[in-house]
């Protein structure tokens, strides 16, 4: 299943503009009080270096961050987005008015070091099922995500390797344990799903059980997600499928047991840490007086 979004240009650069306005509201206000006590006439370079090894993701986030604040400023970027840099690389380099490069520094690398470490987190997923024999298995992310910055985290899981779930409640069907009972079972809830959301990008359905399984794959289920299942259990799982339908897994992931969970022949392994649980990279921005 390939990204749940198109990651165009244009709409980058528009989704970057958005989150850059709200985050240069948030931080600049009326105007940068600091920023002030610098000659307005001065000019400056200014070097981005990553402290650690990453997966650099931001390019489009810096850029608006920068037309916004700086928009004269010459940009040279070392590493792009989906390329690993080296601890202590320089990423980017600056040229522009020293004021606007000052005000721009934190909303810029906060970007940087979010979206990176969301990429990165994904790519040491990503890596550790590709070496299992026979892996079929894609790393996808969930909506545990940071308010407002979803669609930059899920870009930034895609530039890690990984693949989107569905964007939001608006645009795919996930049916879990309380829609089943609520609904008066599997097979109901699956008939009403298929009345009620035709024009879902996909109806996937939470199943606990290789009983509510079987229920599922005869009612025409084409996307199961196996909860909270042992490794016996999944590898029975994909037995008892035998192909009819999307296999995820979901639940008890980590990194000392997605290599495991990927042996046994299922399709998706979905971890909500990859955007929930995300540790920032260390970057840091030096200015030289030109």
């Amino acid at each position: 299943m390939n990204p749940v979004l198109d990651y165009s240009e244009s709409m980058l650069r528009e989704l970057a503009q958005a989150d850059v306005t709200r985050a240069l509201q948030e931080d600049v206000g009326q105007g940068d009080l600091t920023a002030g006590l610098i000659d307005p006439t001065r000019q400056a370079r200014a070097r981005v270096l990553a402290r650690e090894s990453a997966v650099i993701c931001g390019v489009p986030w810096v850029e608006a961050t920068l037309r916004e604040m700086v928009p004269e400023a010459k940009l040279t970027w070392h590493v792009r987005d989906g390329q690993r840099c080296a601890p202590d690389q320089v990423v980017l380099e600056i040229a522009g008015p020293a004021r606007g490069l000052l005000t721009a520094e934190r909303t810029l690398l906060n970007f940087l070091q979010l979206l990176s470490a969301v990429a990165t987190y994904t790519a040491t997923y990503v890596q550790a099922v590709q070496s299992v024999p026979g892996n079929r298995a894609q790393i996808v992310d969930t909506r545990k995500t940071l308010p407002g910055l979803r669609l930059a985290q899920k870009y930034a899981v895609c530039t890690g390797g990984g693949t989107n779930h569905r964007i939001g409640l608006y645009d795919a069907v996930l049916i879990k344990e309380n829609h089943i009972a609520a609904a008066g079972g599997v097979t109901a809830v699956l008939q009403r799903a298929a009345a009620v959301a035709p024009s879902a990008k996909f109806v996937e359905i939470e199943v606990e059980t290789l009983a509510q399984l079987e229920e599922a794959l005869v009612a025409g289920a084409t996307m199961v997600l196996l909860d909270n299942m042992s490794l016996d259990t999944l590898r029975e799982a994909v037995r008892l499928n035998a192909g009819r339908a999307i296999l995820e897994v979901s639940g008890g992931v980590n990194l000392s047991t997605v290599r495991d969970i990927a042996a046994t022949g299922v399709d998706r392994i979905s971890i909500g840490a990859l955007t929930k649980d995300v540790k920032a990279i260390d970057f840091s921005m030096r200015f030289e007086e030109l």
